[in-house]
Protein backbone atom coordinates (compact mmCIF):
# COMPACT_ATOMS: atom_id res chain seq x y z
CA UNK A 1 0.00 0.00 0.00
CA UNK A 2 7.27 11.56 2.14
CA UNK A 3 10.99 12.93 3.79
CA UNK A 4 9.34 16.44 4.81
CA UNK A 5 6.05 16.21 4.99
CA UNK A 6 6.25 12.92 6.79
CA UNK A 7 8.95 14.64 9.41
CA UNK A 8 5.80 16.91 10.19
CA UNK A 9 3.28 14.29 10.08
CA UNK A 10 5.33 12.14 12.69
CA UNK A 11 5.14 15.23 15.28
CA UNK A 12 2.30 16.36 15.15
CA UNK A 13 1.15 12.35 15.83
CA UNK A 14 3.16 12.51 18.80
CA UNK A 15 0.99 15.04 20.39
CA UNK A 16 -2.60 14.50 18.54
CA UNK A 17 -2.51 10.87 17.69
CA UNK A 18 -4.17 11.42 14.70
CA UNK A 19 -3.49 10.22 11.33
CA UNK A 20 -4.09 12.93 9.00
CA UNK A 21 -6.08 12.50 5.20
CA UNK A 22 -2.69 12.61 3.54
CA UNK A 23 -2.38 8.55 4.92
CA UNK A 24 -3.27 7.11 1.54
CA UNK A 25 -3.69 4.08 -0.03
CA UNK A 26 -0.10 4.64 -1.79
CA UNK A 27 1.93 4.43 1.34
CA UNK A 28 3.64 1.12 0.77
CA UNK A 29 4.01 -1.21 3.81
CA UNK A 30 0.07 -0.03 3.99
CA UNK A 31 -1.93 -2.18 6.52
CA UNK A 32 -5.06 -2.96 4.47
CA UNK A 33 -6.39 -2.44 0.41
CA UNK A 34 -9.15 -0.27 1.61
CA UNK A 35 -8.18 3.06 1.79
CA UNK A 36 -8.28 5.08 5.43
CA UNK A 37 -10.30 8.06 4.03
CA UNK A 38 -12.18 8.30 1.17
CA UNK A 39 -12.54 12.11 0.43
CA UNK A 40 -12.24 13.28 3.86
CA UNK A 41 -14.43 10.02 5.47
CA UNK A 42 -13.19 7.84 8.00
CA UNK A 43 -13.28 4.03 6.44
CA UNK A 44 -13.47 2.17 9.44
CA UNK A 45 -12.74 -0.79 7.23
CA UNK A 46 -9.26 0.15 7.03
CA UNK A 47 -8.76 -0.13 11.19
CA UNK A 48 -10.49 -3.44 11.03
CA UNK A 49 -8.17 -4.64 8.26
CA UNK A 50 -5.37 -3.02 10.44
CA UNK A 51 -6.56 -4.71 14.10
CA UNK A 52 -7.55 -8.25 12.86
CA UNK A 53 -5.73 -8.65 9.67
CA UNK A 54 -7.77 -8.86 6.17
CA UNK A 55 -9.00 -12.54 6.91
CA UNK A 56 -10.17 -12.51 10.47
CA UNK A 57 -11.88 -9.24 9.41
CA UNK A 58 -14.16 -10.66 7.25
CA UNK A 59 -14.98 -13.47 9.35
CA UNK A 60 -16.08 -10.43 12.02
CA UNK A 61 -18.08 -8.62 9.72
CA UNK A 62 -20.60 -11.97 9.50
CA UNK A 63 -20.97 -11.85 13.29
CA UNK A 64 -23.73 -10.70 15.74
CA UNK A 65 -23.13 -7.69 17.51
CA UNK A 66 -22.94 -9.36 20.88
CA UNK A 67 -20.67 -12.40 19.80
CA UNK A 68 -18.32 -9.26 18.29
CA UNK A 69 -18.11 -7.66 21.36
CA UNK A 70 -17.36 -11.08 23.11
CA UNK A 71 -14.55 -12.26 20.79
CA UNK A 72 -12.92 -8.28 20.84
CA UNK A 73 -12.61 -9.12 25.01
CA UNK A 74 -10.61 -12.46 24.20
CA UNK A 75 -8.78 -10.40 21.73
CA UNK A 76 -8.04 -7.51 24.56
CA UNK A 77 -7.21 -9.81 26.92
CA UNK A 78 -4.10 -11.51 24.35
CA UNK A 79 -2.61 -7.66 23.96
CA UNK A 80 -2.74 -6.61 27.52
CA UNK A 81 0.92 -9.33 27.73
CA UNK A 82 1.72 -7.88 31.00
CA UNK A 83 -1.40 -8.44 32.52
CA UNK A 84 -1.79 -5.23 34.31
CA UNK A 85 -5.60 -4.66 32.88
CA UNK A 86 -4.48 -1.40 30.21
CA UNK A 87 -3.40 -2.11 26.77
CA UNK A 88 -0.02 0.45 26.20
CA UNK A 89 0.40 1.72 22.76
CA UNK A 90 3.50 -0.60 22.54
CA UNK A 91 1.45 -3.12 23.16
CA UNK A 92 -1.68 -2.64 20.13
CA UNK A 93 1.42 -1.57 17.88
CA UNK A 94 2.53 -4.78 18.58
CA UNK A 95 -0.74 -6.89 18.05
CA UNK A 96 -1.03 -5.08 14.98
CA UNK A 97 2.37 -5.96 13.66
CA UNK A 98 1.97 -9.80 14.94
CA UNK A 99 -1.93 -9.74 12.83
CA UNK A 100 -0.34 -8.16 9.34
CA UNK A 101 2.11 -10.87 9.90
CA UNK A 102 0.13 -13.72 10.14
CA UNK A 103 -2.12 -12.64 7.30
CA UNK A 104 0.93 -11.90 5.31
CA UNK A 105 2.42 -15.64 6.22
CA UNK A 106 -1.46 -17.55 5.73
CA UNK A 107 -1.77 -15.68 2.33
CA UNK A 108 1.29 -16.69 0.95
CA UNK A 109 1.08 -20.08 2.37
CA UNK A 110 -2.21 -20.64 0.41
CA UNK A 111 -0.96 -18.93 -2.64
CA UNK A 112 2.37 -21.60 -2.75
CA UNK A 113 0.73 -23.97 -2.38
CA UNK A 114 -1.91 -23.25 -4.81
CA UNK A 115 0.94 -22.80 -7.32
CA UNK A 116 3.08 -25.26 -6.39
CA UNK A 117 0.72 -28.21 -5.39
CA UNK A 118 3.63 -30.55 -5.57
CA UNK A 119 5.36 -28.64 -3.25
CA UNK A 120 8.72 -28.28 -5.03
CA UNK A 121 11.20 -26.43 -3.94
CA UNK A 122 10.72 -23.46 -6.81
CA UNK A 123 7.92 -22.53 -8.85
CA UNK A 124 9.00 -21.50 -12.31
CA UNK A 125 7.60 -17.94 -14.43
CA UNK A 126 6.97 -20.30 -16.94
CA UNK A 127 4.73 -22.48 -14.70
CA UNK A 128 2.98 -18.80 -12.88
CA UNK A 129 2.19 -17.88 -16.27
CA UNK A 130 0.28 -21.19 -17.70
CA UNK A 131 -1.58 -20.92 -14.21
CA UNK A 132 -2.49 -17.63 -13.91
CA UNK A 133 -2.51 -16.42 -17.54
CA UNK A 134 -2.78 -19.48 -19.68
CA UNK A 135 -6.01 -18.37 -20.60
CA UNK A 136 -4.49 -15.67 -22.78
CA UNK A 137 -3.01 -18.36 -24.53
CA UNK A 138 -6.41 -18.67 -26.78
CA UNK A 139 -6.63 -15.18 -27.62
CA UNK A 140 -6.88 -13.48 -30.64
CA UNK A 141 -3.80 -11.31 -31.09
CA UNK A 142 -5.95 -8.64 -31.82
CA UNK A 143 -7.78 -8.39 -28.90
CA UNK A 144 -4.45 -8.88 -26.65
CA UNK A 145 -3.80 -5.52 -28.64
CA UNK A 146 -7.29 -3.66 -28.47
CA UNK A 147 -6.82 -0.63 -25.91
CA UNK A 148 -9.66 -0.73 -23.20
CA UNK A 149 -9.85 -4.61 -24.19
CA UNK A 150 -9.93 -7.15 -21.47
CA UNK A 151 -7.25 -8.70 -23.27
CA UNK A 152 -5.14 -5.72 -23.46
CA UNK A 153 -5.77 -5.42 -19.48
CA UNK A 154 -4.69 -8.75 -18.76
CA UNK A 155 -1.68 -8.28 -21.14
CA UNK A 156 -0.49 -5.57 -19.18
CA UNK A 157 -1.18 -7.11 -16.10
CA UNK A 158 0.94 -10.34 -16.90
CA UNK A 159 3.63 -7.71 -17.97
CA UNK A 160 3.48 -5.93 -14.43
CA UNK A 161 3.10 -9.88 -13.03
CA UNK A 162 6.70 -10.25 -15.46
CA UNK A 163 8.55 -7.29 -14.19
CA UNK A 164 7.53 -7.97 -10.58
CA UNK A 165 8.88 -11.73 -10.61
CA UNK A 166 12.35 -10.41 -12.20
CA UNK A 167 12.31 -8.14 -8.99
CA UNK A 168 11.59 -10.79 -6.76
CA UNK A 169 14.24 -13.17 -8.11
CA UNK A 170 16.75 -12.83 -6.29
CA UNK A 171 19.33 -15.50 -7.81
CA UNK A 172 17.70 -14.39 -11.05
CA UNK A 173 16.74 -18.51 -12.19
CA UNK A 174 13.75 -17.31 -13.26
CA UNK A 175 12.17 -19.26 -10.92
CA UNK A 176 10.83 -18.01 -7.04
CA UNK A 177 11.82 -20.07 -3.96
CA UNK A 178 8.61 -19.44 -1.24
CA UNK A 179 10.48 -16.90 0.33
CA UNK A 180 11.27 -14.98 -3.45
CA UNK A 181 7.27 -15.85 -3.67
CA UNK A 182 6.25 -14.42 -0.55
CA UNK A 183 8.31 -11.04 -1.76
CA UNK A 184 6.65 -11.29 -5.46
CA UNK A 185 3.03 -11.50 -3.67
CA UNK A 186 3.64 -9.15 -1.03
CA UNK A 187 6.27 -6.45 -2.26
CA UNK A 188 5.03 -3.66 0.23
CA UNK A 189 6.03 -6.07 2.88
CA UNK A 190 9.95 -6.31 1.32
CA UNK A 191 12.35 -3.51 1.57
CA UNK A 192 14.10 -4.78 -1.94
CA UNK A 193 10.66 -4.36 -4.04
CA UNK A 194 10.95 -1.23 -3.07
CA UNK A 195 11.43 0.06 -6.04
CA UNK A 196 9.04 -1.73 -7.95
CA UNK A 197 6.41 -0.66 -5.98
CA UNK A 198 7.67 2.63 -6.64
CA UNK A 199 7.33 2.40 -10.53
CA UNK A 200 3.85 0.41 -10.59
CA UNK A 201 2.31 3.48 -8.69
CA UNK A 202 3.94 5.85 -11.20
CA UNK A 203 2.25 3.81 -14.01
CA UNK A 204 -1.01 4.01 -12.15
CA UNK A 205 -1.21 7.81 -11.55
CA UNK A 206 0.39 8.66 -14.48
CA UNK A 207 -2.49 8.92 -16.76
CA UNK A 208 -0.80 10.61 -19.82
CA UNK A 209 2.38 8.32 -19.26
CA UNK A 210 4.78 10.96 -19.65
CA UNK A 211 6.69 9.18 -16.58
CA UNK A 212 6.21 12.09 -13.79
CA UNK A 213 2.82 12.50 -12.16
CA UNK A 214 1.65 15.80 -12.49
CA UNK A 215 -0.35 17.99 -9.49
CA UNK A 216 -4.02 17.00 -11.54
CA UNK A 217 -2.72 13.39 -11.39
CA UNK A 218 -1.67 13.83 -7.80
CA UNK A 219 -5.48 15.46 -6.98
CA UNK A 220 -6.96 12.77 -9.01
CA UNK A 221 -5.70 9.74 -7.39
CA UNK A 222 -7.61 10.55 -4.28
CA UNK A 223 -10.13 12.88 -5.14
CA UNK A 224 -12.87 12.32 -7.54
CA UNK A 225 -15.80 14.97 -7.81
CA UNK A 226 -19.44 13.70 -7.56
CA UNK A 227 -20.81 13.93 -11.28
CA UNK A 228 -22.33 17.15 -11.73
CA UNK A 229 -20.21 18.51 -8.69
CA UNK A 230 -19.88 22.47 -8.50
CA UNK A 231 -19.05 23.12 -5.15
CA UNK A 232 -15.77 24.23 -4.18
CA UNK A 233 -13.01 21.93 -3.25
CA UNK A 234 -12.94 20.83 0.24
CA UNK A 235 -9.99 22.40 2.60
CA UNK A 236 -7.95 18.92 2.61
CA UNK A 237 -7.63 19.07 -1.10
CA UNK A 238 -6.61 22.32 -1.24
CA UNK A 239 -4.18 21.17 1.71
CA UNK A 240 -2.64 18.49 -0.63
CA UNK A 241 -2.40 20.52 -3.37
CA UNK A 242 0.07 22.91 -0.88
CA UNK A 243 1.39 19.43 0.41
CA UNK A 244 2.34 18.71 -3.80
CA UNK A 245 3.80 22.19 -4.44
CA UNK A 246 5.69 22.25 -1.16
CA UNK A 247 6.84 19.02 0.08
CA UNK A 248 6.17 16.16 -2.64
CA UNK A 249 7.92 18.49 -5.69
CA UNK A 250 10.85 18.65 -4.47
CA UNK A 251 12.77 19.91 -7.37
CA UNK A 252 10.20 22.72 -8.13
CA UNK A 253 9.61 21.59 -11.60
CA UNK A 254 5.51 21.21 -11.10
CA UNK A 255 5.55 17.32 -11.64
CA UNK A 256 6.82 14.22 -9.14
CA UNK A 257 9.50 12.18 -10.73
CA UNK A 258 9.97 8.65 -9.56
CA UNK A 259 12.47 9.47 -6.96
CA UNK A 260 9.66 11.92 -5.42
CA UNK A 261 7.26 9.67 -6.18
CA UNK A 262 9.37 7.12 -3.78
CA UNK A 263 9.46 9.39 -0.45
CA UNK A 264 5.93 9.99 -1.14
CA UNK A 265 5.26 6.26 -0.84
CA UNK A 266 8.23 4.60 0.80
CA UNK A 267 9.19 7.17 3.12
CA UNK A 268 11.41 5.17 5.35
CA UNK A 269 10.81 6.71 8.81
CA UNK A 270 7.48 6.38 8.86
CA UNK A 271 5.73 3.41 11.00
CA UNK A 272 2.54 2.62 9.64
CA UNK A 273 1.84 -0.01 12.54
CA UNK A 274 2.49 2.77 15.41
CA UNK A 275 0.56 5.35 13.60
CA UNK A 276 -2.39 3.10 13.43
CA UNK A 277 -2.07 2.39 16.92
CA UNK A 278 -2.02 6.17 18.06
CA UNK A 279 -5.16 6.14 15.97
CA UNK A 280 -6.86 4.03 17.58
CA UNK A 281 -5.99 5.11 21.03
CA UNK A 282 -6.89 8.57 20.44
CA UNK A 283 -10.04 7.87 19.29
CA UNK A 284 -10.93 4.98 21.71
CA UNK A 285 -9.12 6.70 25.20
CA UNK A 286 -12.40 8.41 26.69
CA UNK A 287 -10.05 9.30 30.45
CA UNK A 288 -7.59 10.89 27.98
CA UNK A 289 -4.92 8.82 29.76
CA UNK A 290 -2.89 7.21 26.35
CA UNK A 291 -3.81 3.89 26.88
CA UNK A 292 -7.07 1.11 26.71
CA UNK A 293 -8.71 -0.69 28.92
CA UNK A 294 -10.78 -3.46 27.84
CA UNK A 295 -14.08 -1.56 28.63
CA UNK A 296 -12.77 1.32 26.37
CA UNK A 297 -11.80 -1.00 23.53
CA UNK A 298 -15.27 -2.98 23.58
CA UNK A 299 -17.16 0.61 24.23
CA UNK A 300 -15.68 1.68 20.70
CA UNK A 301 -15.82 -1.94 18.78
CA UNK A 302 -16.89 -0.97 15.84
CA UNK A 303 -14.16 0.69 15.68
CA UNK A 304 -11.78 -1.81 15.96
CA UNK A 305 -13.98 -4.76 14.55
CA UNK A 306 -17.09 -5.25 12.20
CA UNK A 307 -20.15 -7.01 13.13
CA UNK A 308 -23.26 -7.75 10.70
CA UNK A 309 -24.44 -4.49 12.09
CA UNK A 310 -21.20 -2.09 10.76
CA UNK A 311 -21.25 -4.03 8.07
CA UNK A 312 -25.09 -3.43 7.22
CA UNK A 313 -24.15 0.47 8.05
CA UNK A 314 -21.33 0.60 6.03
CA UNK A 315 -22.98 -0.91 3.17
CA UNK A 316 -25.72 1.90 3.18
CA UNK A 317 -23.23 4.95 3.86
CA UNK A 318 -21.79 3.13 0.65
CA UNK A 319 -25.17 3.38 -0.86
CA UNK A 320 -26.08 6.99 0.29
CA UNK A 321 -22.59 7.92 -1.57
CA UNK A 322 -24.39 7.02 -5.47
Amino acid sequence: MLRSFFVLLAISMVFAGVPTNEETKRLMDHLSDAEHYRNEHHNKQFDHDAFLGEDQAKTFDQLSPEESKRRLGEIADKIDSDQDGFITLVELKDWIRYTQKRYIDEDVERHWRQQNPNNEEFVTWEAYRKNVYGFMDDMDEKELKAPNSEGFTYSNLQKRDRRRWTYADADQNDALNRTEFAAFLHPEDHSSMRDVVVLETLEDIDKDQDGKVSLDEYIGDMYKPEDGEDEEEPDWVKQEREQFTGYRDTNKDGFMDEHEVKDWIAPPEFDHAEAEARHLVFEADADADEKLTKAEIIDKYDLFVGSQATDFGEALARHDEF
